[in-house]
């Protein structure tokens, strides 16, 4: 690390004020700091409240990923499989689900980092890594098959709208990787939505009782729990359920993968369990309220409350999109709020708008612009009772 910390002494002064490169600093300091921790601070942004840089927290958030991102290959490769009636190994269904995924990762950081950079050259700024992470959540919570072009005007909305227009990372007010995602459901619904888009199956014929749709899919078509069936065409268990054995986006399937990639974050200190634990205790709260009120015949109402936190992308989102510092409430009070009202109202969405089944993407962007409200409220509150105890002591 000595030499290329010496080549970038060396080199450096090109790209500085005066040099021959001056208009690429802000390209050339993004991969010096890649190399090695500057000696510098945050200067914007109030997301960062740590000794380490932005660089090696989202690194963390990466490393998180990465169980939920392999078994959403593997998860790929085998639902392809079994789709088709064929045996498999391990190795083929994870090959498979790669060779299906990386195409939409290529996209979304081509296209994500490029506009970043655009924007950081015009403006002269630093490029910021905010990117780094949402370019990866962005292809795990979209469908395998999804159009890459559909994808590549996804993530420039996202980046453009949902980031640059309000300063860059730090700034932005609601999750990019979640607009991105909003943007493909309302702009191409037929490819977001349905019993094919989930599952690829290419040309060839789908084996008899195969179904490629989501579980909130069925209990919306009205199939009854017991009749829902996982890889292997089984009758769908909890345990399934906390494995992923069953169709979905390449992130939301595996709970015992998310939460592992939880235990990372809480562990490291970069997610909140207040925003975590919340986000779960509201939607079984809620959940228990549909079973109450549930009527006959409403297969979502009537799911069972524990279950609901494991199907659709509810645990995901609690764990790596509810959970971003930038877009959630900053105050301790105002996390158990934030995280509450996103659970109550993701399971509300799915059981009373089928046209929503995954609540959590709307519950959670709806939250991210509240989320200055409740911080403001829970302030407000704190000034009060200050007042008050310090007119108490002075009398």
């Amino acid at each position: 690390m000595k030499a290329v910390e010496n080549w970038i002494q060396k080199t450096k002064p090109n790209f500085e004020k005066g040099g021959k490169y001056e208009k690429w600093l802000p390209i050339y300091e993004s991969f010096e700091t890649f190399l090695h921790v500057p000696g510098n601070v945050t200067l914007k942004g109030s997301h960062v409240r740590d000794a380490i840089d932005l660089k090696r927290a989202l690194i963390l958030v990466i490393f998180a990923l990465v169980p939920t991102l392999l078994y959403g290959m593997y998860n790929v490769g085998s639902l392809y499989y079994t789709s088709i009636g064929e045996n498999f190994t391990m190795w083929e269904a994870l090959g498979y689900g790669f060779l299906k995924v990386l195409p939409l990762i290529i996209v979304s950081y081509v296209v994500g980092l490029g506009i970043e950079f655009m924007f950081c050259y015009i403006r002269g700024h630093e490029i910021s890594e905010g990117y780094l992470v949402s370019g990866l959540i962005i292809p795990m919570i979209v469908p395998v098959d999804i159009p890459l072009w559909e994808l590549a005007i996804a993530v420039a909305f996202a980046v453009i709208i949902g980031k640059e227009a309000f300063g860059g990372t730090g700034m932005n007010i609601v999750n990019p990787a979640l607009l991105a995602r909003a943007f493909l459901f309302f702009a191409y619904p037929g490819n977001m939505s349905g019993s094919s888009v989930w599952v690829h199956t290419s040309d060839v014929a789908t084996v008899d009782g195969f179904s490629g749709e989501t579980i909130l899919g069925q209990l919306n078509a009205g199939v009854a729990p017991e009749a829902i069936h996982g890889v292997g065409m089984n009758q769908l268990s909890v345990c399934d359920l906390f494995v992923g054995n069953y169709a979905g986006c390449v992130g939301e399937t595996s709970v015992i993968a998310i939460l592992i990639g939880a235990v990372i974050l809480l562990f490291t200190g970069i997610a909140s369990y207040r925003i975590m634990l919340s986000v779960f205790a509201g939607g079984f709260l809620m959940g228990l309220v549909m079973n109450a009120i549930a009527p006959e015949g409403n297969m979502v109402m009537n799911f069972p409350a524990f279950q609901q936190l494991l199907i659709g992308g509810f645990a995901f989102g609690a764990v790596f999109m509810a959970t971003d510092p930038v877009t959630a409430a900053q105050t301790n009070i105002g996390k158990w709020i934030y995280g509450f009202l996103i659970g109550v109202f993701a399971i509300m969405i799915r059981c009373f708008n089928p046209a929503y089944p995954e609540g959590m993407m709307l519950a959670i962007l709806l939250m991210n612009v509240f989320a200055p409200l409740i911080d403001h409220l829970v302030v407000q509150a704190n000034i009060k009772k200050r007042l008050k105890r310090a007119k108490v002591t002075n009398a």
